[in-house]
């Protein structure tokens, strides 16, 4: 029996939304390993960001619509996504993370969450099923989960980063890039990918060692 892996995306891009190497590898990761992927994200409107100048355009998109491109179509709104579906849930990197799950990227550790994100990331958490965050999204859990849970999680070694997600009663521990941070008794796994990767191979091998590591906790 594949286990299902709920992936929560957040758009397609790096800069508003999922970055798609970590998106890509993690699902390729899931199969890899026998799961069965379940892709998702919010059905709402977001900033858009040109991918060639790096600079806001003015416009928005919306996640949902743009997640699908990564997941071929096959995606659901997060809001109809229960914790009992799932085995575990994996959460790629990308501001889309930061900035469209939640507002970690603008609030620091004060940061609020989108409200489907946040009940499903409880739900999942409560039912103590493993969590896989991925380069900016430990960010995330921490905001969500920091003062309940008290996670142990990495984004890598960024110092303002790190200081954030103390702020929030999770412990950041710092972790090269090809490798991850477990958190056992809350079954929370964390690997840098972008936050330190100077290529596409170092974020692939701390992927594949995190998803491997969900799975095992399943």
């Amino acid at each position: 029996m594949r286990k299902k892996i709920g992936v929560v995306l957040s758009g397609c891009g790096v800069r508003d939304g999922s970055e798609i190497h970590e998106a890509v590898l993690a699902l390729l990761a899931i199969d890899r390993n026998n799961g069965e992927a379940i892709c998702m994200a919010p059905n709402e409107d977001y900033p858009e960001t040109n991918h060639l100048t790096m600079q806001e355009t003015g416009g928005k998109r919306n996640a949902l619509v743009e997640a699908a491109r990564i997941a071929r179509g096959n995606i659901r709104d997060i809001k109809e996504v229960k914790a009992a579906e799932l085995d575990a849930l994996v959460f790629p990197g990308g501001y889309g993370a930061a900035k469209n799950l939640c507002n970690f990227a603008e609030k620091g550790a004060a940061a609020t969450i989108q409200p489907d994100v946040a009940r499903l990331l409880k739900e999942v958490a409560a039912a103590k099923k493993p969590i896989l965050a991925i380069c900016i999204a430990p960010a995330l859990i921490a905001a969500t989960l920091g003062k309940e849970y008290a996670p142990e999680l990495t984004i890598g070694n960024d110092a303002g980063t790190a200081s954030a997600i103390n702020q929030t009663g999770s412990r950041h521990v710092d972790c090269p890039v090809t490798e991850f941070v477990i958190d056992r008794k809350n079954k929370i796994v964390s690997t840098p990918a972008y936050m330190l990767a100077g290529n596409i191979s170092e974020t692939a091998t701390g992927i594949e060692k995190a998803v491997k590591a969900v799975i095992d906790l399943i």
